[in-house]
């Protein structure tokens, strides 16, 4: 299903996290770009990619903010550097040998050990 907003074929959603590694890194090599594509800079370009996520919340108030998906300009700017954080996030991951979603699986178990639902400290705890 497409939000309005969207415009992809619904095809588009349905690739798998390898499959889109594979595209990334088939479109770098097309373009000769993966002597550039080092941990270090991969790094950086994904911490400059969310800090223009940031930026596009930066000075709404917590309201505007949840709703900032009904605008579709804001909507495609919010997804396009959604879009390149994962993209970024996946290159480095594919470049480090790194399976994001094993990954991130352990991170919550360890998670749920570090902080247990009866611990009364979880309600000033919101982040991974």
């Amino acid at each position: 299903m497409n939000d309005a907003h969207d415009s992809r074929p619904a095809s588009a959603h349905a690739a798998d996290l390898p499959a889109l590694q594979r595209r990334l890194a088939d479109f770098a090599a097309a373009r000769d770009w993966q002597p550039y594509h080092t941990p270090k800079n991969l790094a950086a370009a994904l911490s400059v990619e969310a800090s223009e996520l940031v930026e596009i919340f930066q000075w709404l108030t917590p309201e505007e903010s949840a709703r900032v998906m009904e605008h579709a300009e804001t909507a495609e700017r919010v997804e396009d550097e959604v879009a390149d954080v994962l993209a970024y996030l996946l290159q480095f991951c594919g470049v480090l040998g790194i399976d994001p979603l094993a990954a991130l699986s352990a991170k919550i178990d360890r998670n749920e050990q570090r902080f247990p639902v009866s611990d009364p400290k979880i309600s000033h705890r919101h982040s991974l």
